[in-house]
C-alpha cells in the first residue's frame, strides 16, 4: 500500500474521530463515512453540518438504520448559491390546539405558513408553503402517537423549519431536488421499495377504428355529389394504407362504408334529376 493511500486513510480516520466527538456524537463510523461521502459528492463543507444522521425504522429489514438527510441549512446554502435568493417572511402560525397524543398532553400551532422570495428573470416572486403540525411531527417511538421531546418542546420552531423547507423546495426545485430534510423525516419509517419496472415489454394494441361511424358522420355533412366523390377517394386511400400496414379493414366494414357512400351519391343524383330545368330563351 502506497504512502499516499495510507495518509488518506489516516486523515479520514482522524476526520471521523473529530466529527464523532463534535457534530455527530454517538454516531457509528459507517454513518459518519456516509456523511463525509455525501458532502464530498455535493462539494459541501462537512464541518458546517449541512446534513444530519437520522435513525429510521426499516419496515423491510425490521430494524433501525441510519439515513443521511439534508438539513434546513443545506437548503438555505443551495438557495443562496444561485444568487437569486432574496429572503423569506417571518413564520405565520395558526391557532393553538391542545390534544392528548399517546397519553401525552401537547399544545401546538395548527399550521405554519412561510414565504420564500426568489428573483426570477429579474422579477421578485413569492413561493408560499403551509404545513400542519399533525402531518409533520415526529413520534417518540414507532408504536406510539406521542411526539418526541424536540417536537413537544419546540412545537413552533420545528414546524417553522418544515414550512420553510417546503417553500424552498417550491422556489428552488433544481437545487433541492426530491429530498426531505431531517426535521421532516425524523420519526418516520422507511417503507418497502416499490418496483415500477413494467411487467410486460409489449406494445399496446391500437384501438380499433370505427370506420362506419367516421364516414357516416362525414356523409351527414355533405351537401352535394362532389363531396361524396371526394369521400369515395378518401375511402380508397384508407383501404390502401390499411393493407400496407398489414391491418386490412374487414370485408363487412368495407361493404357497409361503400354502400353508405353509394347511397348518398344516388340521393344527390335523384335530387339533381328531379330539379326543374330552366327554359332556354328562343
Amino acid at each position: 500500500m502506497s504512502n499516499a493511500v495510507e495518509l488518506h486513510q489516516e486523515k479520514e480516520r482522524e476526520l471521523i474521530h473529530i466529527l464523532k466527538d463534535s457534530l455527530y456524537p454517538g454516531a457509528a463510523d459507517d454513518s459518519v463515512r456516509m456523511v463525509i461521502g455525501y458532502c464530498r459528492a455535493a462539494s459541501l463543507d462537512v464541518m458546517k453540518k449541512p446534513v444530519h444522521i437520522v435513525p429510521m425504522w426499516d419496515n423491510k429489514a425490521k430494524m433501525m438504520r441510519d439515513v443521511v438527510m439534508p438539513g434546513i441549512a443545506l437548503y438555505r446554502i443551495e438557495a443562496s448559491r444561485t444568487g437569486e435568493y432574496i429572503g423569506k417572511s417571518e413564520p405565520e402560525f395558526g391557532p393553538l390546539i391542545t390534544l392528548e397524543l399517546g397519553g401525552v398532553r401537547v399544545r401546538f400551532p395548527e399550521w405554519c405558513r412561510i414565504t420564500v422570495r426568489r428573483l426570477v428573470h429579474g422579477r421578485e416572486c413569492d413561493f408560499t408553503a403551509k404545513e400542519y403540525w399533525l402531518e409533520n411531527y415526529a413520534t417518540a417511538k414507532k408504536d406510539t402517537d406521542a411526539p418526541n421531546s424536540m417536537w413537544k418542546k419546540r412545537a413552533f420552531g420545528q414546524l417553522a423549519k418544515c414550512a420553510e423547507a417546503q417553500a424552498l423546495r417550491m422556489a428552488f426545485p433544481e437545487q433541492t431536488g426530491g429530498t426531505n430534510t431531517d426535521d421532516e423525516m425524523d420519526g418516520k419509517a422507511l417503507g418497502p421499495v416499490v418496483d415500477v419496472t413494467p411487467q410486460h415489454n409489449r406494445i399496446a394494441e391500437p384501438k380499433p377504428i370505427d370506420h362506419r361511424a367516421i364516414f357516416q358522420e362525414r356523409l351527414a355533412g355533405c351537401t352535394d355529389a362532389t363531396c361524396t366523390d371526394t369521400l369515395w377517394q378518401t375511402w380508397q386511400r384508407t383501404l390502401a394504407r390499411a393493407e400496407e400496414a398489414g391491418r386490412p379493414i374487414p370485408e363487412d366494414v368495407q361493404s357497409d362504408v361503400q354502400d353508405m357512400i353509394a347511397a348518398k351519391r344516388a340521393e344527390f343524383a335523384q335530387e339533381h334529376a328531379a330539379a326543374p330545368v330552366d327554359e332556354v330563351p328562343a
